[in-house]
């Protein structure tokens, strides 16, 4: 018997986000063996039947994929103007939710759960889950970008901390940086940048947590290995699925 939260079993099914999950059992929506459900409440989703709105609730699979996100993908389940998602790469990709959003901009590794409670762990900034970022930008000289980059720059009236940064000269007086942080506020590195004065013309997430993308070609996808999904439950601090 495996019990877990009411909300992480729902997030796992591909039911809801965990916060969406909560909400629907605040309304009364969710039963556990026909008696309706409580926050707190705990569940063991392989004896116990599940439903929500009267529906039987399936258990998915645990999965986890790693996805090389090419330029101009958007990072999301439905985009408006049409454009190509990163779920139109994965075939099969029912339950599963991106953990951090990489905007249509930016490249690099993004992975994809179906375990909603550790996608908010993953994501959450409690558990500080380092982020690594290649940046290719120009503005102001590569000695600048180094003198400013290692003091205080403030995004949004917040400084932004980095765990690591290696500043080095590129081509035709570009700057290359190497950046890990620890947070994921939105569109962090692009603000960062335009806070000393600079702009970013490349940015790909190199790795997340203990996971570094590796040789995997842009547009590219595979499941992660059971090291690896072991790795990132150990550094959330979650029992394996």
């Amino acid at each position: 018997m495996m019990t877990m939260r009411l909300q992480r079993a729902l997030a796992q099914a591909g039911v809801a986000s965990r916060r969406r999950a909560e909400e629907l059992i605040e309304a009364g929506s969710v039963t556990i063996d026909g008696k309706v459900a409580t926050i707190g409440t705990k569940v063991d989703p392989a004896t116990q039947a599940i439903a929500v709105k009267g529906r039987r609730v399936r258990p998915l699979a645990s999965r986890w994929v790693m996805l090389h996100k090419p330029l101009g993908v958007v990072t999301t389940a439905d985009d408006e103007k049409g454009r190509k998602t990163v779920f139109d790469l994965i075939p099969n990709h029912r339950g599963l939710s991106y953990v951090g959003r990489l905007d249509v901009m930016t490249t690099g590794l993004l992975l994809l759960s179906t375990d909603g409670e550790a996608i908010h762990r993953l994501t959450h900034p409690k558990y500080r889950i380092p982020r690594r970022y290649s940046v290719l930008a120009h503005g102001i000289p590569t000695a600048e970008f180094e003198t400013k980059s290692n003091g205080r720059v403030l995004v949004d009236g917040r400084p932004v901390v980095p765990l690591t940064v290696r500043v080095r000269g590129g081509n035709e007086g570009r700057t290359l940086i190497d950046i890990t942080l620890a947070e994921g506020r939105n569109a962090i590195i692009r603000k960062w940048v335009a806070a000393m004065g600079g702009k970013v013309e490349r940015l790909a997430r190199l790795s997340y947590g203990p996971l570094r993308l590796g040789d995997i070609k842009a547009g590219e996808w595979r499941p992660l290995e059971p090291s690896e999904v072991k790795a990132l439950y150990r550094a959330i601090d979650l029992p394996e699925p």
